[in-house]
C-alpha cells in the first residue's frame, strides 16, 4: 500500500486517532501523535534498513515528511473539533532533532541549511508564521532536482490549503534530543553516505562527529551536552517562545552494567545545559523525560545496546528488572531538585534502598515554578506544588 509514500494514510490515520481519543481523551492529557518521523523517512528510505525495507531516497523521503505531517495535523484538527470542547488535552509531533555544527568557520551557511534540513523540514510547517517548507529547503531541493535530470523539485509542494490546515498544529513544541554533528561541504568524489548519518547528497554535504567526542556504547551518539542548549536556542529564535517538552534524552551502554557512572555523567550534564537554558536563555522549557525507564528493543539494534536507568534480566523468565546506579541518581534529583554534589556521591548511591517491588512502574511528575518535570521513574510518586 506504500505506507506512509501512500496520501491515503493521512486519513487512515485520522480514523486511528479517532478512536483512541474515544478510549482514552478523558484520561490522557498529553499526546505526541507520530514519533521521530526523520528515523523512518529520512533514515528508512535512504537505507531501507526499516520498514518497508524500501530504499528510494529520490522521492520517498519527501513523501513522507509531507504525509506525515498532514496526518499529524489530522490527527490535531479532529481532537479540536470532536473532543477539545469536552476533554482538557495538549498536542504535539516529537522528531529526533540533531543539533548541526560547522565543522569549519566558513560552514556557516551550510551549518544552517543543515539545520533546516534536519529539524525545519519537520518543524516549519507548523511553528512557523509562514508555514509550509523553509525556504531556503525549496531553494536547495530545487537546485539539486534540476541539475539531477527532474523537470521540477523532488519536493512534493504544498497547497495553500495544506499549508493552512498544517500550520498551528502544536500545542508545545516536543524535541527528542541525543547528540550533535557537525557539517562541512563534500570533496569531489566523496561518499556522502545517507541522511541524516553519514551526510546530504541533497546538500553535497559530510557530517562528521564533534573532535575529541565522548561516546557511550553507540557510536553514532557523541557526547555532546552543549548542543542541547544550542539547539532549544535556535527553535526560540525561529520560532518564538514556544513551550518546549524535552521527550527524549539517554545514554546508550552495553553489557550488564550496574554502576553506569558515565550514564550518570551524561545526565548531569545535559540537566546543566537545560537549566543554563531557562535561566539564561530563558527557553520555556516545560519538562525534561529520560530515555528510558528500562532496557527496550531499540530499533535494529535490537537488545544489543541499552538506555535503561533499570537493566532489564532477559535470562530471568520474569524478567527481572534491577536499578542501575543511574536510578538511584535520578530519584535524587528528582527528590531533591538539585545537581550539586549531593545525588553524585558514589557511596551515597550504592547505599540507597527502595521499595524493592520492581514490576510497581509509574511515570513520576513533579511540578516547581515554570517547568513541569517529567521522570520516567519507579516506587513512589511526589508532587511539589
Amino acid at each position: 500500500m506504500g505506507g506512509w509514500t501512500n496520501p491515503l494514510i493521512v486519513d487512515w490515520f485520522g480514523n486511528y486517532v479517532r478512536v483512541v481519543y474515544k478510549l482514552y481523551a478523558d484520561r490522557v492529557k498529553t499526546w505526541l501523535t507520530i514519533n521521530e518521523a526523520i528515523v523512518f523517512c529520512d533514515y528508512g528510505y535512504n537505507s531501507g534498513d526499516y520498514a518497508p525495507k524500501v530504499k528510494e531516497p529520490e522521492f520517498a523521503p519527501f513523501l513522507c515528511n509531507k504525509h506525515v505531517l498532514l496526518a499529524h495535523a489530522k490527527a490535531y484538527r479532529i481532537f479540536d473539533q470532536e473532543f477539545r470542547p469536552k476533554y482538557t488535552g495538549r498536542i504535539s509531533i516529537p522528531n529526533n532533532m540533531l543539533w548541526i555544527e560547522p565543522f569549519y568557520p566558513k560552514d556557516v551557511e551550510l551549518a544552517e541549511l543543515g539545520r533546516e534540513n534536519a529539524v525545519g523540514r519537520y518543524c516549519h510547517p507548523i511553528f512557523s508564521e509562514s508555514g509550509g517548507w523553509p525556504l531556503s529547503i525549496e531553494k536547495a531541493m530545487l537546485e539539486y532536482s534540476l541539475t539531477h535530470g527532474y523537470n521540477e523539485s523532488t519536493l512534493p509542494s504544498f497547497t495553500d490549503e495544506q499549508k493552512a490546515f498544517v500550520k498551528g498544529t502544536a500545542d508545545f513544541l516536543a524535541m527528542n534530543h541525543y547528540t550533535s554533528y557537525m557539517i562541512r561541504p563534500a570533496k569531489l568524489g566523496e561518499d556522502i553516505g545517507f541522511w541524516f548519518l553519514n551526510g546530504s547528497p541533497h546538500l553535497n554535504a559530510i557530517l562528521e562527529h564533534p573532535p575529541n567526542a565522548l561516546y557511550g556504547a553507540s557510536k553514532l551518539l557523541p557526547f555532546y551536552p552543549e548542543g542541547i542548549r544550542r539547539q532549544m536556542a535556535w527553535l526560540k529564535k525561529q520560532y518564538g517562545n514556544i513551550d518546549i517538552l524535552i521527550t527524549e534524552n539517554g545514554y546508550a551502554s552495553a553489557g550488564n552494567q550496574l554502576d553506569d557512572y558515565g550514564r550518570i555523567d551524561f545526565y548531569k550534564a545535559y540537566l546543566e545545559q537545560v537549566l543554563l537554558s531557562i535561566k539564561v536563555d530563558n527557553v520555556s522549557v516545560i519538562g525534561f523525560t529520560a530515555w528510558s525507564l528500562l532496557d527496550n528493543f531499540e530499533w535494529t539494534q535490537g537488545y544489543e545496546v541499552k538506555f535503561g536507568l533499570y537493566e532489564l534480566d532477559l535470562e530471568d523468565p520474569d524478567r527481572r528488572r534491577t536499578p542501575r546506579a543511574s536510578a538511584h541518581f535520578y530519584a535524587c534529583v528528582i527528590k531533591n531538585r538539585t545537581l550539586d554534589e549531593t545525588c553524585l556521591n558514589k557511596q551515597f548511591i550504592a547505599g540507597r534502598s527502595y521499595q524493592s517491588n520492581a514490576r510497581n512502574t509509574a511515570s513520576i511528575t513533579l511540578y516547581s515554578g515554570n517547568i513541569l518535570l517529567t521522570f520516567l521513574f519507579l516506587f513512589y510518586i511526589v508532587d511539589i506544588l
